[in-house]
C-alpha cells in the first residue's frame, strides 16, 4: 500500500523546505536507507534518507521548488500503484486514504487561479532576440493565454507573463517557455534614464532572518552601550604567538575567548528571557555570527572559555567553511547563550547588533584604527577597537552591561592574563 513520506522538518526555525537534488527517479527502487534527497533549509542543505521500502510513484517538490513542512515530499508504494487518490484527498485537506490498484500513476494537474493582464508595460527595444509576447489574450474573458502551470511558475520566479512569448498551440504559454524564459535587456546607451530593477523570490534563510529579528528587535527592548578599547597589547600579543608558525591567531579569537572569560565573571549577561522566567546560563556558548551569500549563520562554539585560542581559531574557521558550503547540522548552530557580531574586517569602525534570540546580549566589534592616544600624559600613536553591547533591558540593566564591558575591555588590554 501507498505511503506518503512529508517534507520533514530539520530544524526547529524550518517552515518551508527546498528539494536541492533528487536521488531517485520516478520508478526507482527505494530501500529503507536509502537517500532520496537533499533538502535545503533556512540554514544548511542536509540529506534526507527514507524511513520505507517501496517504489517511487509520485514527486511532490520539484527540484529547486520549496514547500511546506508536513506537505507531500514524494509518495512509495508498490509498482503500478494508482496515488490519486491520496492526491485528491490532500487537495481537499483531508486524512489521505491509500486505496491500492494496478493502474499507472497520473501526472498530478497543478491548479492555480488566473492571472489577470495588467496594463502593458512602455516599450523597450528588447534584446537577445527576445521580443515582448505578441499572443493575444482570450477575448472572451481579457485573460493571458497561459497553462495553470506556468502562471504559477511565472509567480514563484517573479516573471511578467505578459513578456513571455508562448510556444505551445495557439500561442499558449507552457511551462518550457517559463523554464527559458531571458528576460529582455536594454543599452543603457539606447536608452537615457531607463528605469529598470530585478527582483528574486526571498530564500528560506532570508525568510528565517527577518522573522527572527523581527520578533527581537519589536518584542525585546534594547539598549546600546559602547566602549573603546586600547588594542596595543592584544596586536603584541598576536604578533609573537602568529610568529611561531605553529598557529594563527585572528583578533575575533581574542575577541571570543576574552568575552568567554568575562561571561563567567558576569552570568547575567550570560542569560536569556523565557517569559515567566530569565535563564542564567553557566555555560558559556558563543554564537559567532557568519556572512554567507543567502544571509547570516551563526555557529556556536561550546565551551569557549575551556578553550585555547588555537581551539577557538579552529573551530571558528571550519564553522565558517562549513556554513558558506551549507553543510552545518543542528548541532552546529543551536545552543548559543551569547552571540558576537565582528564587522571590522569590512573597515567599520562602530555599528549595533540585534540580539539573537534566546540570548539577552550580543556584541557588536568594530575595526581596530590607529589614532593619537594619551599615554602617560603624553600624546602617541595608539589602536583602538569599539565594541557595543546590545542588551535585553527585560534581562541586563546598565550597571549589569558595563561591568561586563569593564572586564572584556580589561582582558584585551591585557592578554596575558587569557592565557593565565
Amino acid at each position: 500500500m501507498a505511503e506518503v513520506v512529508r517534507m520533514p522538518k530539520l530544524s526547529d526555525t524550518m517552515e518551508e523546505g527546498v528539494v536541492a537534488e533528487w536521488h531517485k527517479n520516478i520508478g526507482d527502487k527505494v530501500e529503507s536507507g536509502d537517500l532520496l534527497a537533499e533538502i535545503e533549509t533556512d540554514k544548511a542543505t542536509m540529506e534526507f534518507e527514507s524511513f520505507q521500502d517501496g517504489v517511487l510513484l509520485h514527486i511532490g517538490v520539484e527540484k529547486g521548488k520549496a514547500a511546506p513542512v508536513d506537505s507531500i515530499l514524494a509518495i512509495l508504494g508498490e509498482a503500478g500503484e494508482d496515488v490519486s487518490a491520496i492526491l485528491k484527498a490532500e487537495e481537499a485537506g483531508a486524512p489521505a486514504q491509500n486505496e491500492p490498484t494496478t493502474e499507472a500513476p497520473k501526472e498530478e494537474a497543478v491548479k492555480t487561479a488566473e492571472v489577470a493582464k495588467p496594463e502593458p508595460p512602455k516599450a523597450a527595444a528588447p534584446a537577445n532576440n527576445q521580443t515582448p509576447v505578441t499572443t493575444s489574450p482570450d477575448s472572451s474573458n481579457g485573460r493571458v493565454k497561459a497553462s495553470p502551470l506556468a502562471k504559477a511558475l511565472a509567480k514563484e520566479k517573479g516573471i511578467d507573463i505578459n513578456t513571455v512569448n508562448g510556444s505551445g498551440d495557439g500561442g499558449r504559454i507552457v511551462k518550457r517557455d517559463i523554464d527559458n524564459y531571458v528576460p529582455s535587456a536594454v543599452s543603457a546607451s539606447a536608452i537615457a534614464g531607463q528605469e529598470s530593477f530585478t527582483e528574486q523570490p526571498v530564500s528560506q534563510m532570508r525568510k528565517v532572518i527577518a522573522n527572527r529579528l523581527a520578533e527581537s528587535k519589536f518584542s525585546a527592548p534594547h539598549f546600546y552601550l559602547t566602549m573603546e578599547i586600547d588594542m596595543d597589547n592584544a596586536i603584541a600579543a598576536r604578533k609573537s604567538i602568529n610568529a611561531t608558525g605553529d598557529v594563527k591567531v585572528s583578533f575575533n579569537d581574542m575577541v571570543v575567548k576574552a568575552t568567554a572569560m568575562a561571561l563567567k565573571k558576569h552570568p547575567a549577561v550570560n542569560s536569556s528571557w523565557l517569559g515567566d522566567k530569565i535563564r542564567t546560563n553557566n555555560h558559556v556558548h558563543i554564537g559567532v555570527a557568519v556572512a554567507v551569500p543567502d544571509g547570516l549563520l551563526v555557529p556556536v562554539v561550546r565551551f569557549a572559555d575551556s578553550k585555547g585560542l588555537s581551539q577557538i581559531g579552529a573551530e571558528v574557521k571550519d564553522y565558517a567553511e562549513k556554513a558558506r558550503n551549507k553543510k552545518l547540522q543542528p548541532q552546529d548552530w543551536e545552543g548559543n547563550t551569547f552571540t558576537i557580531s565582528n564587522l571590522g574586517m569590512y573597515g567599520i569602525e562602530e555599528f549595533t547588533a540585534i540580539i539573537n534570540p534566546p540570548d539577552a546580549c550580543i556584541l557588536a566589534v568594530g575595526g581596530i584604527k590607529q589614532k593619537p592616544v594619551v599615554k602617560d600624559g603624553a600624546i602617541v600613536p595608539g589602536n583602538t577597537m569599539k565594541v557595543t553591547l546590545s542588551c535585553d533591558h527585560r534581562v541586563v540593566d546598565g550597571a549589569t552591561g558595563s561591568e561586563f564591558l569593564l572586564t572584556l575591555k580589561n582582558y584585551l588590554e591585557n592578554p596575558v592574563m587569557m592565557l593565565v
